[in-house]
């Protein structure tokens, strides 16, 4: 044991004192068991961890597991480690089970804390030897900036791979300078979605969806970060119920409670010892000079009080200027420091604004105006075309601007082509901007960034469904860049990045009184918000874009709000609601002679009835939105309508009327090229055959409108027709093949999250149960 062992560990080139960091063992037991092989009856999750560590292949892991006197490697066929843990630190998840991996980047350069890193390592290891597993809380707290994330980060990173199922990873921004701290709540939706729970599946209220993390991260090994908590019940909320997850978190507060009441293990950070700052200077810097000029640097970790933060900064300005001494720069932060009045002896941050004015001052004046109005942006990071908008500058001059400050260390870029920065950088860039900008500037500002979140929000939102109705935009403001995106996969992908940013916007549009701005913003992220299943947040924004259009007195802006209003309502499955908004949205387009408007809210008035099985009410309004459209003249909603009229009379069970409607809409569909039209006409058109009893034409239109699914991309409409061919099946006597479409339909709509998949589930369990008196819904939406 005692030769292997060695061998392993000079083979990863480790010393027995970071193999045993590494591993969360004691030296002590590394050596006895390198000397003499003298393993005293080891715990199987010690040789786990050491097989981790070492990264033993499977046939290395049962020559340790059999040198140690074990038989086997206690790891079960189907992945159970010693029937407590779904995984071993070395195994890969069984295929289709989601593994979050959401730490952001090690931070470079991180040096010192050695005696903090011991005591999180100890915890580890302390939990791995005894046999109580108890959960643990590492609560580690100290002052702004004095590096609380940074530590967290990089012993995170150094224990993730003893954490095979997954690491999660949040920002609660405790002490955001806008006060715009995150939600428990908000928290554990987005843990959810990172466990691969669907928005449409995620349970209403709070508590539900607390009660469901604890249960999905049950067993399961995971690592837990929350970052930057407000205090204890900031962070309670979002701890798993399960002692197989650690969880650490960074408060500046001192979590007492949390303490009291849940045992976390208390990890106060204090300053930088002196020779540790010089440490992370002569890292950053060379190593050289800080030898050189020694009273400089001195000067230097006095002048940044010894935060990390200010010494990052510092050594930033110090790099960017390496023809200059330190003794020079050490003097230049001096008179920087005593030209600050709001200085007060012994407080860091006052400290740390010394070195952001000395830093900020080393800046051209583009890049220190650009600073100043990002402390003022309502987004928690932003993207190099909204600083452009916000600066009112061209998108490479910003990009070189925001180089510029990423290189004094003011701006992280923390993914590509997005940036951040720390919070207290966030509150001095905005109290500059409030001393130097004037409240004109400011606006015009935000005036910007609102116009491009709207400009680009709409636009994306025509690429994601191009039938709605539209909306007129004001034109933007001059040095707005609106973004550049080319088709549904891009506008998917900008409401992915940015759809936090935009529901700000919504906010900070009201607030300063740019009302239209408001309701048109909620108006672009409606389809967005509906296809995620994020219908509570949807309608909340709602709520805010009707106060906005009531004070405006837009009567267009409020029918429009009532109008998505009523689908959030619909979705959240507050029926009588929904039916309310609709009736307040058709009052106002009769007041407003909108006819299409008119007819679109006919039609979802239908829709909510036929949700209701009240099939007489829904055909009155789908033929009332048909005759609408005609006189209109608008053949994409005749076309629509005609269909949606069809289904409804099959749902009364006139299928003659049924077919010649649907067999209308078929046609219109395929003169006006509408191939969305085309295979939704095909679904019902096989749908109306299917109730006939002529399956072999039902599934000749089932299939055609199959294909035309499949070409487009829509798994939605895909699923529907799958559903409906099973039905079909059924019908037809053939179970087998019945279940096979199912089984195909519950697998797309498991995967997009559709809450449909609960009636297909049903049908494969119990097939004897699908109504056929009513027949298959049609194609979902």
């Amino acid at each position: 044991m005692a030769t292997l062992l060695r061998s392993w560990r000079e083979r990863a080139h480790l010393t027995q004192e970071e193999l045993a960091e590494r591993a969360g063992l004691n030296v002590r037991t590394i050596r006895r068991w390198e000397s003499n092989g003298d393993l005293r009856r080891p715990q199987a999750t010690s040789l786990r961890m050491l097989a981790a560590a070492l990264e033993l292949t499977s046939a290395d892991r049962a020559s340790l597991f059999a040198a140690a006197g074990k038989v086997t490697d206690p790891v079960a066929p189907d992945g159970s480690a010693d029937g407590q843990h779904p995984l071993t630190s070395g195994d890969v998840p069984p295929a289709g089970v989601v593994v979050p991996r959401q730490l952001p980047a090690d931070v470079d350069g991180f040096v010192a804390r050695t005696a903090e890193l011991t005591a999180l390592n100890r915890l580890i290891g302390a939990y791995e030897e005894s046999g109580t597993r108890p959960m643990i809380v590492a609560a580690i707290t100290g002052t702004a900036g004095v590096g609380k994330t940074a530590l967290a980060l990089h012993w995170a990173h150094r224990v993730s791979h003893r954490f095979p199922d997954g690491q999660l990873y949040v920002d609660l921004r405790g002490y955001h300078p806008s006060d715009d701290a995150m939600e428990p709540a908000d928290a554990v939706r987005g843990f959810l979605g990172a466990l691969g729970v669907p928005p449409t599946r995620v349970p209403p209220t709070p508590d539900a969806q607390a009660a469901l993390y604890r249960s999905i991260v049950a067993g399961k090994r995971l690592l837990v970060v929350l970052d930057n908590a407000r205090d204890s019940r900031h962070v309670r909320p979002l701890l798993p119920g399960s002692a197989t997850c650690l969880v650490a978190t960074t408060s500046r507060d001192q979590l007492t409670s949390l303490i009291a009441t849940n045992a976390a293990r208390p990890l106060g950070l204090g300053l930088l010892r002196t020779d540790e700052a010089r440490d992370l200077l002569a890292r950053r810097l060379d190593a050289r000079q800080i030898a050189a000029e020694s009273s400089a640097a001195d000067e230097i970790v006095v002048s940044c009080a010894r935060l990390p933060l200010a010494l990052a900064i510092a050594a930033a300005r110090s790099a960017s200027s390496p023809h200059l001494p330190l003794g020079t720069l050490a003097a230049q932060l001096r008179q920087e420091r005593s030209g600050l009045d709001a200085l007060a002896v012994g407080d860091p941050y006052a400290d740390t604004r010394a070195v952001f004015s000395w830093s900020y001052h080393g800046l051209g004046s583009e890049a220190a105006r650009l600073f100043r109005l990002l402390g003022r942006h309502h987004g928690s990071d932003i993207a190099v075309a909204a600083a452009a908008s916000v600066a009112g500058l061209p998108v490479q001059r910003t990009r070189t601007l925001l180089a510029e400050l990423c290189r004094a260390h003011l701006l992280i870029e923390h993914r590509p082509g997005r940036y951040t920065s720390h919070d207290l950088l966030r509150a001095y860039a905005a109290e500059l901007a409030h001393d130097h900008d004037g409240s004109t500037d400011i606006r015009s500002a935000s005036h910007r960034a609102v116009d491009h979140d709207l400009h680009t929000a709409h636009a994306a939102a025509r690429l994601l469904n191009p039938d709605r109705e539209p909306i007129c935009l004001a034109r933007p403001q001059p040095g707005v860049v609106v973004g550049d995106l080319a088709d549904h996969a891009q506008a998917m992908t900008w409401f992915t990045d940015e759809h936090t940013t935009v529901l700000a916007a919504v906010d900070r549009a009201s607030s300063i009184g740019l009302d239209t701005h408001a309701w048109q913003l909620a108006w672009s992220l409606a389809d967005f918000l509906n296809w995620r299943g994020h219908w509570r947040v949807w309608r909340a924004i709602c709520q805010t874009a009707l106060d906005a259009a009531r004070r405006l007195g837009d009567r267009a802006g409020q029918a429009h709000t009532h109008r998505n209003l009523a689908g959030a309502y619909l979705y959240t499955n507050q029926l009588e609601d929904s039916c309310t908004q609709l009736r307040e949205a058709l009052d106002l387009y009769e007041q407003l002679g909108d006819r299409i408007g008119q007819a679109r809210t006919h039609y979802d008035l239908g829709r909510l009835f036929g949700s209701q099985n009240r099939h007489i009410e829904a055909r009155q309004h789908t033929e009332r939105a048909l005759d609408l459209y005609v006189a209109s003249d608008d053949r994409n909603g005749e076309a629509r309508a005609l269909n949606a009229t069809g289904r409804d009379e099959a749902q009364l069970g006139d299928f003659h009327n049924a077919l010649i409607h649907c067999q209308q809409a078929l046609t219109l569909n395929q003169e006006i090229g509408s191939r969305l039209g085309e295979a939704t006409a095909w679904d019902s058109v096989g749908h109306v055959h299917h109730r006939l009893g002529d399956h072999d034409r039902a599934y000749t239109c089932y299939q055609r409108a199959l294909d035309l699914a499949r070409d487009l991309g829509n798994r939605i409409l895909e699923a529907g027709t799958l559903d409906n061919i099973g039905d079909m099946h059924l019908a037809a006597g053939d179970a087998d093949a019945a279940r096979l479409s199912w089984r195909e339909a519950l697998s797309i709509l498991d995967d997009l999250g559709h809450p449909h998949a609960g009636v297909v589930r049903t049908k494969l369990t119990r097939p004897a149960a699908t109504d056929d008196a009513t027949g298959a819904r049609g194609p979902l939406e």
